[in-house]
């Protein structure tokens, strides 16, 4: 009889390590686990079992996560029906978390693939020994959250001694053995940010001295090695800096507040001055924002059901205000309306003649006294504007109907002027077609394939990568849209963060957003 022929088994050799700690010798965690496992390959020589080319190392990755570069890599070999054994030094190399490897088990199993870790006898094909790797997995998993809650619980009681712990390094300060040290060229730089403060009395006026004097912020040096820069000090990051209580030697941990280790850049009495004006001036805002004209708050509604809150944005000295669904305001900008975004004075126009048409007895009453004696509750629709108008009870409301069709932007970021113009000026046509430019640009070198991804074009052109993904929108922008920028016809108070942030995908729902249609 002739011996049976054995199918060669092809196999592949996972390892990871959750630190860098170590990784650069010449020998290290990586390479013991290799080891370990050739040598358990050797003695299946007999099974004819081939390595596949490459190596699957994955160092300083935690097993809580899949999102790993070389288990990624392997697992797209798996769907490539390239391997038939996946051998790793002990199980939780693999996964810690017991939902991820119920995945890679469904994985394996519809790909054929069975596993083999070398210091843990079991064999997946068995009951027995999926329930021993349940077993071990649940070990893992304890294992890894008592670790965590270690590491947490650590760094609570760091803090609560003042001892800086890691993260964001603040302005005036470098890390130096992880003790940190001032840099004097940056601790001028804070306080003068701080003087300047108490001289200006505005962190918008403070920004723009800042860029006026060419004052750039740090350079940022992200986990993957790459600095991104920012262009200017913004209002955001710079009230924060200016609330940071790290710069008296203060660490706040959970609302409370620590001695720190550390020395502080700035006297406690020019910080108290400073958070003296902040909390002045946030009472004039609100007590410059409680006589609100804004006389639809409480009525109107998009067609979704979300209330409209009153906003407002200030362009060069201007202010435009809007009403705004709650949706939108709370990052659930699925569950807004068709129109999530309108422009105040006009809504509050349209309101106003279609109940004085209807009430045309109440000339003598004010447009707020009109509001609080027939209007009940508006709701915006995509193309039509709901007036019910009554009593309180809802049985008996009358349904008033006006067309709503936008003339001109509604969405976020795209405002009609109340300047009267009614076309953008040549500023902000060159703009736009620059950003339009740009944008075609990048989308045409990653299909040419000449860049990859939008992190690669980032890094080319020292762009943030946010930016440049939302930027690349305007790729898609109608041409009769680009046609009418170029031409100076598009309606004035469009701009590139408003397309950006409100672009439809068809190209008519484009046209009809900015009234070209």
């Amino acid at each position: 009889m002739k011996p049976p022929i054995m199918k060669p088994m092809r196999y592949a050799i996972y390892t990871r390590k959750s630190t860098d700690h170590n990784l650069d010798l010449a020998f290290n965690s990586l390479d013991a686990q290799r080891e370990a496992c050739e040598a358990y390959i050797k003695s299946q020589a007999h099974e004819g079992w081939t390595l596949i080319p490459g190596h699957f190392d994955d160092g300083a990755f935690s097993g809580a996560s899949l999102v790993r570069p070389a288990l990624q890599s392997l697992l797209d070999q798996v769907r490539a029906r390239k391997i038939d054994i996946i051998v790793v030094y002990k199980v939780d190399r693999l996964t810690r978390s017991l939902a991820d490897f119920a995945k890679l088990v469904q994985l394996f199993d519809a790909h054929d693939v069975s596993f083999v870790s070398v210091t843990q006898s079991f064999n997946t094909t068995s009951s027995m020994g999926r329930l021993t790797l349940n077993v071990l997995l649940s070990f893992a998993q304890f294992e890894r959250e008592v670790i965590g809650e270690r590491v947490r619980d650590k760094i609570a009681a760091s803090k609560r001694r003042g001892i800086w712990v890691g993260g964001p390094v603040p302005l005036g300060y470098r890390s130096v053995d992880k003790k940190l040290e001032i840099v004097p060229e940056e601790a001028a730089l804070v306080r003068k940010i701080f003087a300047d403060y108490l001289r200006l009395g505005s962190i918008a006026e403070l920004a723009s001295s800042l860029e006026q004097e060419g004052i750039k912020p740090r350079p940022r040096l992200l986990s993957n090695g790459r600095t991104i820069a920012a262009d200017r000090f913004m209002v955001g990051p710079l009230a924060h800096l200016l609330k940071n209580r790290f710069y008296i030697g203060d660490v706040v941990f959970q609302g409370e507040t620590h001695q720190g280790e550390h020395q502080p850049i700035l006297d406690r009495d020019l910080f108290d001055a400073v958070q003296a004006q902040l909390a002045n001036v946030a009472v004039k805002r609100r007590l410059a924002r409680s006589p609100s004209p804004a006389m639809l708050t409480g009525l109107i509604f998009d067609d979704r059901g979300n209330p409209m809150t009153p906003s407002h944005a200030s362009k060069k000295g201007v202010r435009y205000r809007y009403y705004v669904s709650h949706a939108l305001l709370q990052g659930r900008k699925n569950a807004a309306g068709s129109i999530a975004r309108v422009s105040a004075p006009d809504m509050e126009s349209l309101v106003i003649e279609a109940v004085r048409e209807q009430f045309p007895s109440d000339l003598e009453n004010s447009d707020h006294d009109l509001f609080r004696k027939h209007v009940r509750r508006i709701v915006v629709h995509r193309q039509l504007l709901e007036i019910f108008t009554g009593s309180d009870d809802p049985n008996q409301l009358t349904r008033l109907t006006t067309p709503f069709i936008p003339n001109g932007p509604r969405r976020k970021g795209i405002t009609s002027s109340p300047s009267g113009h009614e076309f953008i000026d040549a500023e902000t046509r060159d703009i736009l077609l620059k950003a339009i430019s740009r944008s075609h640009r990048w989308m045409r070198s990653i299909l040419d394939g000449k860049m990859t991804s939008f992190d690669e074009i980032a890094a080319a052109e020292n762009l943030g990568e946010r930016y440049v993904r939302r930027l690349a929108v305007l790729a898609y922008l109608s041409p009769k849209i680009i046609q009418a920028i170029a031409d100076g016809v598009a309606p004035n108070g469009m701009s590139v963060s408003g397309l950006t942030m409100a672009l439809p995908h068809a190209w008519a729902e484009q046209e009809a957003m900015l009234g070209l249609n």
